[in-house]
């Protein structure tokens, strides 16, 4: 992965309460849960300070006082208490979980639907393995946090008022001398909690990257084995995972000084609880019950501390999770709809027919080279334009303006005569049809594939389509016909098969506008007959606009574009360019006899 293409977004700040504001904004659909939940916890925080009060009075009252009569109302109490308990933690797991389970859910809806809205530039210049880091781990760290962090916040916080005032209610002196610890653990708490965040934020923006290389050696595996690159994947990997391991340990060796440190300060107040309770109990001020309920609310305070020692460091690397995916979620696409036709019913939905004119359209990739300057080119509808060109001459960067993926720096495309920025882009990719050279398929069966062109066709229209493109030639043949599965991206089809459906699919979306990528690249002679005579079945009455690589499929176009450099060097019919004998005739007279000599060697 090139790490200087792609900068990831710094964040630096200690807390952001506009961070948790938005996350906490996810668990509004379930508020009433939350309460529930919230409610649950403060029982069975109040009913784990009790505990001790029990122990006091089976000390005092059935050992010490011998009070037989005493023994059936405790047993009774604490039963009672015992059973209320254990309805709590049913209750806690089970909404805590749903919570988590929900939440999770509606983050990773909230952050999908907005990949959907986002411009192709964004995909263009964002490794997959980023986006698949803040989807997954990151997405489901929040949702964990939120509603288990929920839980023990209150059940801390809850357990240490209640502890304070019981402790404070049988004697204030020693509640005093056992607390004073609190501050100095609030101090120590603050000083950790920077140090903890930072590492966390680099555990996660690392984690990104081995995600990122991850998905690159699954998709690139074929090209990793012919290129015979598993040594140098492997040594960049371990480079990735060596620097995770270390951003982790960082991270965990920051939260293994800060717990000890919390643990020796919970410790100094049961010891200062136990040496005056033993004072107490020797001067006769403090019953045994008491001082042994003091030691036990000593303990018990600083057990919700640690607690929330823990919690801390979880909500730390949670933010630096939350910061990743909501900032998924709230980025802009770098292409949208003016506002004036998001306020209006009418604006832009239109019929587009299929006119398409550049005028002085200047366009380049970022602070990259210029790849059209003050280009001007028009298609009437109708028409089928063959692009033509060395690489990097601009024919993908004009399709790709062509289909708004991206926008003209300076000057105007037209649609129909009109800006098409004044038309909605739904309305005019819904227009526009595309067949690239490697086609996608998604996984699923090839009827639902074909499908995607229009999600309201029937299996009588899907057949029909197929027929028309000759694709129903192989489906007939598959185990399963149409309900046959694909794979993933159609891996069990071969790449002609592949095309087939694509041009069936592009068939029943009925585009009036058609781009297509050399679509006969990569397969055998008598799949590619089938594919060109589908071509043009698909091409009539459409405006069209081929990406050419092989000129012998383009000889009849209405119109051959050659491009250098982003500019247009000559255009006409294939007769015309071959009377003129300039660059294309050169070009397709190199091809046709490269071509002859690969078929005579074949």
């Amino acid at each position: 992965m090139n790490e200087q293409y792609y900068k990831e977004e710094e964040f630096t700040k200690t807390f952001r309460p506009d961070l948790w504001k938005k996350v906490i904004g996810f668990s509004r659909p379930y508020t009433k849960f939350v309460v529930f939940l919230f409610v649950v916890m403060i029982s069975v925080a109040v009913i784990d300070a009790i505990f001790p009060i029990m122990t006091k009075f089976a000390i005092d009252r059935l050992i010490i006082d011998k009070n037989p009569a005493f023994v059936m109302k405790f047993a009774g109490v604490f039963a009672l208490l015992i059973i209320v308990q254990s309805i709590n933690v049913f209750l806690l797991i089970a909404l805590a979980g749903k919570i988590d389970m929900w939440m999770c859910y509606d983050i990773k809806k909230a952050a999908f639907a907005n990949l959907q809205s986002l411009s192709f530039s964004y995909f263009d210049k964002t490794p997959v393995g980023w986006i698949m880091a803040r989807m997954t781990s990151d997405t489901e760290r929040i949702a964990d946090t939120f509603a288990w962090g929920f839980v023990d916040l209150i059940w801390g916080f809850t357990m240490m008022a209640a502890i304070s005032g019981i402790m404070f209610y049988l004697n204030p002196k020693i509640a005093a001398a056992v607390l004073i610890t609190v501050p100095l653990l609030v101090f120590v708490s603050f000083k950790f909690q920077k140090l903890i965040l930072k590492s966390y934020r680099a555990v996660r923006k690392v984690n990104s990257k081995v995600t990122g290389s991850y998905n690159e050696g699954i998709t690139g595996a074929k090209t990793t084995k012919t290129l015979v690159r598993e040594s140098e994947n492997l040594t960049e990997f371990k480079y990735l995972t060596r620097k995770m391991f270390k951003a982790s340990f960082t991270a965990a060796l920051q939260s293994s000084v800060y717990l000890p440190i919390v643990l020796l300060l919970s410790s100094i107040g049961t010891a200062i609880a136990v040496i005056y309770g033993g004072f107490s109990v020797s001067a006769g001020f403090m019953t045994f019950g008491t001082m042994v309920a003091f030691i036990s609310y000593s303990v018990r305070f600083f057990e919700p501390v640690q607690e929330l020692a823990r919690i801390f460091a979880e909500f730390q690397n949670a933010q630096a999770s939350a910061e990743r995916v909501m900032s998924l979620i709230s980025i802009e696409p770098e292409i949208k709809d003016l506002p004036s036709l998001l306020l209006s019913s009418k604006s832009g939905k239109g019929p587009i027919q299929g006119d398409i004119e550049f005028k002085d359209v200047s366009f380049r990739y970022g602070n990259g080279p210029w790849i059209l300057k003050n280009f001007n080119f028009k298609v009437r509808e109708g028409e089928s334009v063959a692009l033509v060109g060395e690489t990097g001459s601009g024919k993908t960067t004009i399709v790709s303006l062509i289909c708004r993926f991206y926008e003209p720096l300076t000057g105007k495309i037209l649609i129909d005569g009109k800006d098409y920025r004044n038309i909605q882009l739904h309305t005019l990719q819904s227009a526009v049809g595309m067949m690239l050279q490697t086609p996608h398929l998604f996984s699923g069966s090839v009827l639902e594939n074909i499908r995607y062109g229009n999600l309201e066709a029937s299996e009588d229209e899907i057949a029909a389509a197929a027929e028309n493109v000759f694709a129903d030639r192989f489906i007939k043949k598959l185990e399963r016909g149409f309900n046959t599965e694909v794979g993933e991206g159609g891996g069990f089809l071969s790449v002609g098969q592949r095309q087939l459906i694509s041009l069936a699919r592009a068939l029943l979306s009925d585009p009036k506008i058609l781009i297509l990528d050399e679509a006969t690249s990569s397969v055998d002679t008598e799949t590619e007959k089938l594919i060109q005579t589908g071509i043009k079945k698909l091409m009539k009455g459409r405006t069209s606009i081929v990406i050419a690589h092989r000129l012998s499929t383009i000889t009849s176009v209405d119109r051959i574009v050659f491009l250098e450099d982003g500019a247009i060097i000559e255009q006409g019919s294939h007769r015309k360019l071959m009377r003129n004998k300039g660059r294309y005739f050169k070009l397709y007279k190199n091809q046709f006899i490269h071509e002859k000599e690969l078929a005579y060697l074949g």
